[in-house]
C-alpha cells in the first residue's frame, strides 16, 4: 500500500498519542499503527542480539520506546472508541446482552451502558454537524433504534429482520 498517505504515515515519527492524527487530521487505520509499532519493537528486540551478530540489525533506542509507548495509547484509544459500535453490529447480527457481556469480561448492564454512551456521544455528534451541513453520527431514528437494543433482555437475540 504505497499512497502518499501511506508514505508519509511510514516517514512520520511518533512520540505522542496526537501525533497519528497528523494526516488531515483523521484516524490512521489501524493495521498502519500497529504496523509501524512492530517495526519499533523488531527494533527493540535487536537490542538482545549479541554485538557479533552475523547480520546487520538495527537497534531499537528511546525514540522506539517512546513509539511504542505513544502508538500503543492511539491503539488503545481507537479500539476504545469503536467498542461501542461492535457492540451495537453484535446485537445486530444476533447476539445476546449474557454473551457480549462475555465477551468483554462485563456484565451485561455494563455492555449497556458502554453501548448507551456511544450512542450518546453519536446522536450529539449529529446535532453538532447538521448545523455544519454535515451527516456524521446517529439522527434521532438512528438513536432511537440504537436505544431500542439496549432494552433487550440479557438473554433475548434482536428478532430476524426487526
Amino acid at each position: 500500500m504505497d499512497t502518499p498517505a501511506h508514505e508519509h504515515w511510514t516517514d512520520l515519527t511518533v512520540r505522542r498519542p496526537d501525533d497519528v492524527r497528523t494526516i488531515t487530521g483523521r484516524r490512521i487505520p489501524l493495521p498502519w499503527q500497529m504496523e509501524k509499532r512492530a517495526g519499533h519493537i523488531d527494533r527493540l528486540m535487536n537490542r538482545t542480539l549479541p554485538e557479533d551478530f552475523p547480520d546487520p540489525v538495527e537497534r531499537g533506542d528511546a525514540g522506539d520506546v517512546l513509539a511504542v509507548l505513544a502508538l500503543s495509547e492511539s491503539i488503545r484509544r481507537d479500539l476504545a472508541a469503536r467498542r461501542g459500535g461492535d457492540i451495537r453490529e453484535a446485537i445486530l447480527l444476533g447476539a445476546t446482552w449474557t454473551e457480549i457481556a462475555v465477551a468483554i469480561d462485563a456484565t451485561p448492564n455494563e455492555a449497556r451502558a458502554v453501548l448507551r454512551d456511544w450512542t450518546e456521544r453519536q446522536h450529539q455528534l449529529h446535532q453538532r454537524e447538521v448545523e455544519r451541513g454535515r451527516l456524521l453520527g446517529s439522527d434521532a431514528d438512528r438513536h432511537a433504534s440504537v436505544l431500542a437494543l439496549i432494552e433487550l433482555a440479557d438473554d433475548e437475540p434482536k428478532a430476524a429482520g426487526a
